[in-house]
């Protein structure tokens, strides 16, 4: 196994250089996918990333809707996706048509969606955000100026509490991954672990975010970890995440948070999981699956992701 992983590394990089080509992939993604990515980050991360890379074609290593942001940031280059049924249990819960007939409800409301939805959603959104940018993007909003919010439940609450915009209507949709943390399991973590400290994401349920020492984006979190004198972590968030802590960090000790049904395996995102080496190889070798996207709802998708970029 080992040595096919390296057989399969190696012409990665010969397909890479063959095909003038790039791989992002996401903090999420397995060990080994993360491993021959040229850049690894979070949504935001990225999404800028994709706008300066060198090369003629762009393969993301993640999930669907994040190929599309980078399509929707480089027209020009093509942008491949090695698995495109891997999907997004938040964007998915968010219909471009549903949510146009929520927004038809609320006139005269500034959109703002998370990043984590499709590109129909992008289109009918006036700002992007990230979990790393939500808090920028609605402060830069007048307060007189009613908002609504999509698609993520938990972070639009969490925003919306920190912000005090008791304006903000919000979508009811949820990361699978992120609504199955145990606050009971949590809690029995930190009286075994007394002197960790806890993070968390976001996209988790306010019960969760107020037992943290900090919330914040994936990007946040590992900065968090390095700037604090604590030694032991425990992680409420996707658990692909302590590949990167672990190399960062080596000297510290991470635990991941339990969901409340350890059956589900809900700390790790199953559809990023669907990325793998050979798939990879595979897209390279066929330069497919390619994400093309209708250019009228593409322009509509890049106003209100450039409108994010401009504040980050």
């Amino acid at each position: 196994m080992v040595e096919n992983s390296a057989a399969l590394r190696r012409r990665i990089e010969e397909l890479k250089r063959e095909k003038n080509a790039v791989i992002l992939a996401h903090y999420y993604t397995s060990p080994e996918v993360q491993a021959v990515a040229d850049f690894l980050g979070d949504s935001l991360a990225l999404s800028v990333e994709a706008q300066g890379v060198d090369a003629s074609t762009i393969l993301f290593a993640g999930v669907h809707f994040m190929a599309e942001t980078a399509k929707v940031l480089c027209p020009d280059k093509r942008v491949l996706i090695p698995c495109p049924e891997a999907g997004c249990s938040l964007a998915e819960s968010c219909d471009a048509a549903a949510f146009a007939a929520f927004k038809a409800q609320h006139p005269g409301h500034t959109v703002v969606s998370y990043v984590n939805t499709t590109v129909g959603v992008k289109a009918l959104t006036d700002i992007c955000c990230t979990s790393s940018n939500a808090l920028r993007v609605v402060e830069s909003i007048p307060r007189e100026q009613p908002i609504l919010f999509g698609p993520d439940r938990n972070l639009g609450s969490y925003i919306k509490k920190l912000t005090g915009r008791d304006d903000m209507v919000i979508w009811n949709g949820a990361c699978h991954v992120h609504e199955e943390f145990s606050l009971e399991k949590l809690l029995e973590l930190k009286r075994q672990h007394p002197e960790a400290k806890v993070v968390a994401h976001p996209e988790c349920r306010a019960y969760i975010v107020e037992a943290a020492d900090f919330t914040g984006s994936t990007a946040a979190i590992l900065d968090y970890c390095g700037r604090s004198d604590a030694d032991t972590f425990i992680v409420v968030t996707e658990s692909g995440i302590l590949t990167e802590m672990r190399k960062r960090y080596p000297s510290k000790h991470f635990i991941p948070a339990p969901p409340d049904d350890p059956s589900c395996g809900c700390n790790n995102c199953n559809y990023m999981k669907m990325v793998t080496l050979e798939n990879i190889v595979a897209c390279l070798e066929n330069g497919a699956p390619e994400i093309v996207l209708d250019e009228e709802t593409r322009r509509a998708a890049e106003r209100s992701i450039r409108n994010m970029i401009a504040i980050r």
